[in-house]
This record gives C-alpha cells, structure tokens and sequence, in this order.
C-alpha cells in the first residue's frame, strides 16, 4: 500500500473506498476555485461520482499504473495527486494533482510532487515524467518549474474548459536528468 509521510501533519496515502463522502465534500467546498482550472470538477456532482473515481483509481493501481493519492492534513483530505497515462513500453507517464483553496501557496503540492517523482522513476521504473499545466495558471506552473523539470513546449488549445479552450504548457523529467539534481 502506498503511504509517504511529508511532515508530521501532511500524509500521502493511497485512495480508498472510505474517502468517497470526504473528498466530494472537499470538492464541494472548493467547487468555484477547483472549477477555474479542472474540467472534471462540474461533472462531479454526488458521492456516487467520486465512488466510481475511487473505483477507477484503486483498479489502475492494481495493474501497477500508479497511485492515485489523497493528500491529507491531520487526516482532513486537502487534495490529490496521482499518475496518469502510463506507458510502461516507452517508460513514461504524467502526474496531475490538485489542491483545497485554504491550502494553496505553502509548498505541499511542490513536496508531494517530489515524493511522487521518485516513486515514479524508483518505483514504477518510469524514464520520462510529464506534467501540464494551463499556460495561464501560474501556481501550477510553478511546481514543476521549483523542481526542475524542463518546459517543454505550449499545447496550443489541449484543454476544453468553461467553453473555451486553454493553452497548456507540457513539462518533463528524465530520471537521469532527476538522479543529477539537488531534489
């Protein structure tokens, strides 16, 4: 089971089918800010979504897909984290996270990014890590500028979100390029 604790109050862990009530009631709480940057957040609306999401999430964990984690203070989910788009031929994969408002700016999602990147290249074996962002969405951008990963390029119009389409700025890490730097 993955588990990694941040700090003595932050936990990484493993979704589980015992999160479903928590997490919508997070998403709910955090609906307007969430809704700016995620297109999954307005077809979100019961606890039954978010229990399929979980199911969804433990299966691609189970075929060594990589986690989908809660990200939990004092045991109060604040937010996720989790791997996307495996490709174990080409040994490659996405990591994609959000966070509650009131939790923002005070670098837990940089930390949960670095455990993440390790399980990724220690773990899953994985040479390439991407993360993308929406070009306007500084904060986010900000994570994986903190910790080095290269800028790749601009994917002109990738996202379909509050009818229009975003822009997103697509960032990588080789495993070498990770194992030579001061994370």
């Amino acid at each position: 089971m993955f588990e990694h604790k941040i700090n003595n109050n932050i936990l990484l862990r493993l979704i589980s089918h015992n999160d479903a009530e928590e997490l919508f009631t997070t998403v709910e709480k955090n609906r307007e800010f969430l809704r700016e940057w995620l297109p999954w957040v307005d077809e979100t609306k019961t606890v039954e979504d978010i229990t399929t999401f979980i199911k969804t999430s433990l299966k691609q964990y189970a075929n060594n897909e990589g986690p989908v984690c809660v990200i939990a203070q004092d045991n109060e989910i604040m937010g996720i984290i989790s791997f996307h788009g495996i490709n174990t031929k080409n040994k490659s994969g996405g990591i994609g996270y959000w966070l509650s408002e009131d939790h923002n700016g005070k670098g837990i999602m940089t930390q949960c990014c670095k455990v993440m990147v390790e399980y990724g290249f220690n773990e899953l074996g994985l040479n390439r890590i991407t993360i993308p962002a929406a070009k306007i969405n500084k904060k986010s951008r900000a994570i994986p500028e903190r910790l080095g990963f290269t800028e790749e390029g601009t994917l002109r119009e990738a996202e379909w979100l509050n009818d229009h389409f975003h822009d997103m700025v697509l960032y990588s890490m080789l495993k070498r390029e990770w194992d030579t730097t001061d994370n």
